[in-house]
This record gives structure tokens, C-alpha cells and sequence, in this order.
């Protein structure tokens, strides 16, 4: 028996019919097929344990929402005080929680004044695209292919096919899609000069970590500028010091007119999101404050804990760990894949992002099952499945990376395995 005080399971099976008959059959039925029989039960750190006691590392981190590991002693003590004193609170008036932690959040980038709030990162992505219409008076919006930035109904609207079309939220009168690392088709978008916006994440996540050439960033932004475009950097997974910098975009040298912050930014213990945008772009602040209204956006509790949880990534020894982890993984994965050089042919980096490239279609998607059963939890590419999407934690202890490594080391030999097998298939 599973007594958990609010609800009762027979056994992780029970658990699994219940999800396939009330909550999601489609995404519980996947990881069945792809043998992945998770269930997190207990979590701590940066370690999910299923219903049977079997422990994982987590490198999947859900896109970077635990940043910090599950359960933050000090972002739990953080929200139990929160308690004490403060709940959602009402979106109508001035708070304090609000005003500090948009003070807080502005603080960390230069050239922005003010912090809009949302619940959620594809929240934030519609008050980004829609400061853009606002500002402009322009419409289309201008993303990469491959692209991602949530699943509502405008920021769906700018991302691959693979989310939109199932909806019918494909747009193709007001929303176009160039190829990542093209600057010239970019232009050729933003040439009419109806463009409102340009959005990309700084580093593709879902498309596998694709880094940016040398120059494209900055190339993209000049280009925004000169045919009246906004620049929206998505730093939702490449945000919060994961990069190395506290903002992705910081790390090429870039002034974006807004940015969009989510996931860690709640530290996986609240959820709160932010659009983080220029005086310019404010403007519809001053002309009619609630013309974007959100219930639970900047709750007072999320902003108490997303206040912690920038002073958090601004204490010295977190940057400085940030930066250890980071080359630790560098030359340890390198070594790994001279190794393994049959199956293992890339490693993408950038700060604690990585991409690594495996020899196959869908090589991330065995080498994910391989280190499943081998301890390690990290997700393939949505967009890439040759990619797996590595993702260490920022607090991460030198212990805990190197039995990363030692766990990836053992699981190779499964994977190649696994591989073999699929090719075979194919």
C-alpha cells in the first residue's frame, strides 16, 4: 500500500490505469513503449526515486525547474514562511512581494525597467508577443524553425508544427519561420518592415541545443533594429545562471527590447514566470495597466520565492560552482565520447547546457532507456531525437558528478547494444 495521507495506491500498476483513465493516456502510454516505467514517488535534491525505491539522478531537471535539485531546503523554508504572512494575493493592487521581487528581477538586467508576471513560461511568451503588436502596431511574428516556446495560443503559434498544427493554431498570415543560424533568411522576413517581432531562445532546447554561430545572435538583433522589429530572447531553459551569466543572452553580448523567464525561476517549488521588458515596451503599462490580467501571475508566494531564488544564483559560490561543474562535464564527456566514438559523435556546450549527438535517427531516445537503467535520468530532443538533453544542475557536489559519470561510462555498453538492435529495425 501507497499511503500518501491525501490519496491511497494498491501498487504503481493502480497508478498507471488511473493516469491512462482519468489524466493522459497518450504521454503514459509513450513512456510504457519506450521502457520507461518511471513514477516519481519520493525526490530530493537532485535525485527522483520511483514507486519501487529505485533511485535516478535527475538530468532532465523538467527544463531547468530544478536548477536547484527537487526541494530546496531553503526555497522550502522559504515558502513555509511565505505562509506565515502572505497567499496568491490579488492581482488588482500594488503588493509587496510584487514590487520587490520586480525590483530583484529587473536589478539582474541592465537596460530593462520593468517585470511583468505570469504562472507560467508560455504565459510570458504571449505578454512578450503581444508588447511587440502593442509597440509596433505590427503583427507577424517572426520565429526558427524547430522553434519552441510554450502551448498557448500565441506562443504555440510561433513554434514547430509538431505542437500547433494538432490544434489548428498553425498561423501562416501572421506567423513565419526561418531557419536557425540563417541571418540572411531572416532578412529577407523583416525586409517588408511588418515584422512586430523576432523571438528565439537563446539556445534552442527543444531542438537539441543547437548553438549559435559565431556572430548570429548579434547579427539577429541588428537585424531587428534596423527594419523596426523587436528582439524577444527566450531565456526560459537557458536562463538563472545556466549558461554561466544570469542570462543567456548576457553571454553573447546582447540587449534584447524583452526577455521571458519561467521554469527555475520558481525554483520547482512555486510556479511563476516573468516578460522582463524595456521602457519602450512598457508602454502599455502606463496606457491601461490591466490590459493583461492574471489571476495567478506574480503570485505573492512565487514572487517570495523567486526573489530567493535570484539571491540564491547571485552568491558568489554559485557562480563559481556553476563554472566547475560545467568544465568538469567538459572533459569528462569528451573523454566519453573518444571512447565511444561509434555511437557518440557531438557534444554541444554552452555553460551547464549540453547537447550530445548519438549516431541515429533516434540514437537519444536508446541512450535515454540505456542510462534509465543505469541510474541517470535525462531526456531526449523533442525536435532531435539524435540529441539527449544534459542538463546538471547548478549545485551540483563533485561527488554526484562524477558518479554521473561513472553511471554513463557503465551504461554504454547497453546502449550500443540498444543501438545495434535499432538499426536493425530501421
Amino acid at each position: 500500500m501507497f499511503d500518501y495521507g491525501f490519496f491511497k495506491f494498491e501498487s504503481k500498476a493502480e497508478v498507471l490505469d488511473t493516469a491512462i483513465e482519468y489524466w493522459n493516456p497518450g504521454k503514459t502510454k509513450f513512456w510504457q513503449d519506450a521502457g520507461i516505467d518511471l513514477v516519481i514517488d519520493r525526490r530530493e535534491g537532485y535525485f527522483l526515486y520511483d514507486m519501487s525505491g529505485r533511485r535516478l539522478i535527475d538530468l532532465h531537471l523538467n527544463g531547468g525547474t530544478y536548477n536547484f535539485g527537487h526541494r530546496h531546503p531553503e526555497l522550502v523554508a522559504t515558502l513555509k514562511s511565505a505562509l506565515d504572512y502572505f497567499d496568491i494575493g490579488n492581482h488588482w493592487f500594488p503588493s509587496v512581494a510584487r514590487a520587490a521581487f520586480a525590483k530583484k528581477l529587473v536589478g539582474t538586467a541592465p537596460g530593462m525597467k520593468y517585470a511583468i508576471f505570469g504562472a507560467g513560461g508560455a504565459e510570458a511568451v504571449e505578454i512578450a508577443l503581444k508588447t511587440a503588436r502593442y509597440v509596433t502596431k505590427r503583427r507577424k511574428i517572426v520565429s526558427i524553425v524547430k522553434g519552441y516556446h510554450g502551448h498557448s495560443g500565441l506562443s504555440v503559434a510561433a513554434g514547430d508544427d509538431r505542437f500547433s498544427k494538432i490544434f489548428l493554431a498553425d498561423r501562416p498570415d501572421e506567423f513565419f519561420q526561418v531557419p536557425f543560424n540563417d541571418v540572411d533568411a531572416l532578412e529577407r522576413a523583416l525586409r517588408g518592415r511588418d515584422v512586430a517581432a523576432f523571438i528565439i531562445e537563446t539556445i534552442p532546447a527543444t531542438y537539441g541545443f543547437p548553438l549559435p554561430d559565431e556572430g548570429y545572435l548579434r547579427a539577429c538583433q541588428d537585424l531587428c533594429r534596423r527594419y523596426g522589429t523587436l528582439y524577444i530572447a527566450d531565456e526560459v531553459q537557458t536562463g538563472l545562471l545556466r549558461c554561466g551569466v544570469m542570462w543567456g543572452w548576457q553571454s553573447y553580448g546582447l540587449q534584447p527590447d524583452m526577455f521571458v523567464t519561467g521554469k527555475g525561476l520558481g525554483g520547482g517549488i512555486y510556479p511563476i514566470s516573468a516578460c522582463v521588458v524595456t521602457e519602450q515596451c512598457g508602454g502599455w503599462l502606463h496606457e491601461d495597466g490591466a490590459a493583461h490580467i492574471s489571476t495567478a501571475g506574480g503570485s505573492e508566494l512565487g514572487c517570495v520565492v523567486g526573489h530567493q531564488v535570484i539571491d540564491i544564483l547571485q552568491r558568489s559560490e554559485v557562480i563559481a560552482n556553476v563554472r566547475s561543474v560545467a568544465e568538469f562535464f567538459r572533459r569528462r564527456l569528451s573523454a566519453l565520447m573518444a571512447a565511444n566514438n561509434d555511437i557518440f559523435v557531438g557534444i554541444r556546450q554552452r555553460g551547464v547546457i549540453f547537447g550530445l549527438e548519438f549516431d541515429h535517427p533516434e540514437g537519444a531516445v536508446v541512450v535515454s532507456r540505456a542510462l534509465y537503467q543505469n541510474g541517470v535520468w535525462a531526456i531526449f530532443s523533442s525536435l532531435d531525437k539524435r540529441v539527449l538533453q544534459f542538463k546538471p544542475g547548478v549545485l551540483l557536489d563533485a561527488a554526484t558528478c562524477q558518479e554521473i559519470v561513472d553511471r554513463m561510462e557503465a551504461a554504454m555498453p547497453r546502449a550500443r547494444e540498444l543501438l545495434r538492435k535499432a538499426r536493425r529495425v530501421v
